[in-house]
Parts: structure tokens; C-alpha cells; sequence
């Protein structure tokens, strides 16, 4: 497996995220994480993006007309250290089909709305019951649960408050709304199988195990990727493209994370570990064990490259992400 990853913080957001080259281990223990540098073409344009994109959603969040108490909470769960991997993904896809990035920031940040309502109201005693979430308390915590309700809600309409001022023309518009909310309903059926059930009939652990990540993971990331695009005005192949290479890294987006869940410390990255194999979930070191989840990863690795093929020396910020996401430690 190839690809270093991304250095250490500094630049809270992705460089606390898809931070550290690690090759994971066979065993179901906390370990040390090994750092490398990135390619330097994509260590300097993450450097010089993420500042970007997290001005841009601290300037959105202060322009909202919201009551100070919402805003902070808000601010708080979006805010807050992250990878704001789908936002980037947004940006590069438009930028390697040559698009302008102004095209590119209120989609990235709508879509980033969204991962973090997510995020928020996942966290909830009703649902996963979480206290710690990217290194500090969850917002339910911070604020209370009322609050953090509230705010995710926010966060909900806000996003699409956002897509409708994009710098894009009226066709590209109604393609982003399609994309973020065809998406955020993936996302939440997704959450509703993972800890409700509803499954069709007939279906065994794998297939349940894929339909689960496919919807609550890869459907937000593929849309990332493909709102991108859209800022670009991509053709129906290339469209075709970056649908094949959002879903390979969003099914091997979750994979690592399940694997991070059983070889690696709550302290290290940030959020509770072990509490989906404790509650019983599937996942896939629990059901096709580790080994094979690396090597599912490694697959998937590839298949993101062979996506992009056709952009050529375009997509190479994209491939070099990939790499990174494949090897990350948080």
C-alpha cells in the first residue's frame, strides 16, 4: 500500500484528521502512530485550502441571522477540529475539471453542514450516546441537549440557505440541491440500519454491513465529490468518474474507521472506541475480520485510482488524498 499522509496539527482541521502515515496491525490494541510527510504538491494545497474553507464557514455562521446562544452552538459543533474531508473533496473535484473555486465554497460548505449535523445529533443519548467527539465534549454536552437539537437542525437549513446563493448557474443549482439531499436522506436510512434495523428481507451480514456504509458513510462523500463536479459543469463521464472514485474512498473511508475503532485509543482519536463492537453492530474487522478489512481497504485504494484515470495529471491531488485516507490513524 502506497501514500503518506497528512502532518500533525497546527492546521486543527484535516492535519488532525487524516494525520500520520500508519500501515494498521493485525491486533485488537492501542497503537503508536508513525508520521510522515505528505507529497509536498498536496501538503502545500491543503495548507493553503483548509484556512480557506474554515474562514469561509467561521463568515457564513457569523452572517446567519440566528439568536447568539444557537450561533455558538453552531459555531461549536462545526467549528471544532475536523478533517473537513468532504468540503476539500469539493473543492479539488471542481478545481481538477478546471472549475472556479468561488463555484466550489458554498457547496463545500453546505455539504459540511450537513457531515456535522450528522455528527451532532448522532452523538445524542437517544442514539449513539456520546460524550467526546474530535477531542472535546460533544455539543449535547457542551450545551445541552435541547441546544444541540436545535443546532443540528440549523445546520440542516442553513446548508440549503447556502446552496441556493452558489456562485453557479440556475442548472448547477438544482443539481446541488439534488445531490445534498438525495444524499442526507442516504445518510440518515443509513443511521436508521445501523441502529434500528428496517433491513429488506434476505439479506446476510455482508450485504447488511454494505448497505449500512454505502448510505450512512459513502453517500455523502460520493456527493462531495460529485457536487464538485457539478461547480464545474463535468460532463456525464466525468460525472461517471467521480461517482466510481466517492464511492471506493467512502466504503474505504469507513472500513479504516472501523479499524481505528479496535486498534487504536479514544485519547488518539478523539471519540469514543469499541462501543459499536460492545453494542453489537456490524462492522468489518467483526465480520470479516482484520486482515481482510485490509485488504478490502487496499482494493478500494485502487479502484479509486482506476476512477480517475481518464482526468490524467488532473486528478493526482485526488489520487494523493486517497493514499492518505487509506493509511490514516484518527
Amino acid at each position: 500500500m502506497v501514500g503518506p499522509a497528512i502532518l500533525q496539527p497546527g492546521m486543527a482541521a484535516i492535519v488532525a484528521g487524516i494525520a500520520r502515515f500508519h500501515t494498521i496491525p493485525a491486533v485488537q490494541a492501542p497503537v503508536a502512530a508513525t508520521e510522515l510527510a505528505l507529497p509536498v504538491a498536496l501538503q502545500k494545497a491543503l495548507d493553503e485550502l483548509v484556512p480557506v474553507i474554515e474562514r469561509d464557514l467561521s463568515q457564513r455562521l457569523n452572517a446567519a441571522a440566528l439568536p447568539e446562544n444557537l450561533r455558538e452552538a453552531a459555531r461549536y459543533g462545526v467549528l471544532g477540529p475536523g478533517k473537513r474531508l468532504r468540503p476539500i473533496l469539493t473543492v479539488l473535484c471542481c478545481e481538477a475539471l478546471g472549475g472556479r473555486r468561488a463555484a466550489a465554497l458554498a457547496p463545500a460548505a453546505a455539504i459540511e453542514l450537513i457531515h456535522c449535523f450528522s455528527l451532532v445529533h448522532d452523538d445524542l443519548p437517544a442514539m449513539d450516546d456520546d460524550d467526546l467527539r474530535r477531542g472535546r465534549p460533544t455539543l449535547h454536552i457542551h450545551a445541552g441537549e435541547a441546544m444541540a437539537i436545535l443546532a443540528g437542525d440549523v445546520m440542516v437549513s442553513l446548508a440549503v440557505e447556502w446552496l441556493a446563493n452558489a456562485e453557479v448557474d440556475a442548472r448547477a443549482q438544482a443539481a446541488l440541491v439534488r445531490e445534498l439531499a438525495s444524499a442526507t436522506t442516504a445518510m440518515i436510512a443509513g443511521q436508521v440500519y445501523d441502529t434500528l434495523g428496517g433491513f429488506p428481507p434476505r439479506l446476510g451480514d455482508r450485504q447488511r454491513l454494505d448497505l449500512v456504509h454505502h448510505n450512512k458513510t459513502a453517500a455523502l462523500i460520493t456527493a462531495a465529490c460529485r457536487m464538485g463536479a457539478h461547480c464545474a459543469a463535468a460532463s456525464d463521464s466525468q460525472l461517471d468518474a467521480f461517482t466510481r472514485y466517492g464511492q471506493a474512498i467512502g466504503m474505504m473511508f469507513q472500513i479504516v474507521d472501523d479499524l481505528l475503532d479496535v486498534t487504536q485509543s479514544a485519547e488518539h482519536v478523539g471519540k469514543a472506541v469499541c462501543k459499536d463492537v460492545d453494542a453489537g453492530k456490524l462492522t468489518f474487522p467483526g465480520l470479516i475480520g482484520v486482515e481482510a478489512s485490509k485488504a478490502e481497504v487496499e482494493r478500494l485504494r485502487q479502484a479509486a485510482h482506476q476512477a480517475l484515470e481518464p482526468l490524467g495529471p488532473n486528478s493526482r491531488l485526488l489520487l494523493d488524498l486517497a493514499d492518505a485516507m487509506a493509511v490514516r490513524t484518527k
